[in-house]
């Protein structure tokens, strides 16, 4: 019988590995946030996904500062990323707004569906980001948009208009900030994005019930999140 001898393994190896442990931790956070989907509790889902991207956000500098890709050449980071961000920014959200019945049946049920399959697709496409950092096209952040349905109490009509919405502009060449990586407008884009997302901690810290002056600012910082980055498109010389 072979025992692992854990010291024969490079120090360098140990730590880049490390990595894409904690890049995979974010499969495991997305199986709790199934299982409280599943049960209708709905806060606690987006508190997982919450600590899912708060994951998906420090795992890429960690990565470039131990060099994973130079120490540990036959494991893909990047793949392993890209499964991790379809199940918790696509598949979850997907299944969550189904099980919540917002827009009714059977159109619940389709919303779901047209997201997962757009996103699949979107997923394949090499180009899907800029030279400045943009998304070329809407970039599936479907964790962030049905969040928002959930904290406006959306009707039934609205969310499937942004659900379309958004699933068409998944195929065509718009813009869509990445708060972090676009260097344009940087610090009012992530200072926003923060307000975003403060602002949506103290709507789950409610259960959802959520005051007015709360909703409001979410709603428009989410606005702005949604369009600034086909603003910069069409106004090329805004920001530098």
């Amino acid at each position: 019988m072979k025992i692992f001898n854990y010291k024969r393994v490079p120090y360098a190896e140990m730590r880049a590995f490390s990595v894409h442990i904690l890049t995979a931790s974010g499969s495991f956070l997305a199986f709790l946030g199934v299982v409280a989907a599943a049960e209708h509790r709905f806060v606690d889902m987006f508190w997982w996904l919450g600590l899912a991207l708060l994951v998906d956000g420090i795992d890429g500098p960690i990565a470039r500062k131990v060099r994973v890709k130079e120490v540990l050449p036959n494991w893909s980071g990047d793949t392993l990323d890209n499964i991790i961000d379809y199940v918790t920014y696509v598949l979850l959200p997907a299944f969550a707004l189904y099980q919540s019945g917002m827009i009714g049946q059977p159109w619940s049920f389709i919303a779901a569906g047209m997201i997962v399959v757009s996103s699949a697709i979107y997923y394949a496409d090499m180009g899907m980001k800029t030279d400045e950092y943009f998304f070329s096209g809407f970039p599936v952040v479907w964790n962030m948009v049905v969040f928002t349905l959930f904290v406006m109490h959306a009707s039934a009509l609205t969310a499937m208009i942004v659900v379309t919405l958004s699933v068409v502009l998944t195929f065509l060449p718009i813009h869509f900030l990445h708060p972090v990586r676009v260097k344009r407008l940087r610090p009012l884009n992530l200072g926003i994005f923060l307000v975003w997302c403060a602002l949506g901690g103290a709507a789950l810290l409610m259960h959802f019930s959520t005051p007015g002056f709360i909703v409001i600012p979410f709603i428009i910082s989410g606005i702005y999140l949604y369009v600034i980055g086909g603003i910069l498109q069409f106004f090329p010389k805004l920001g530098r």
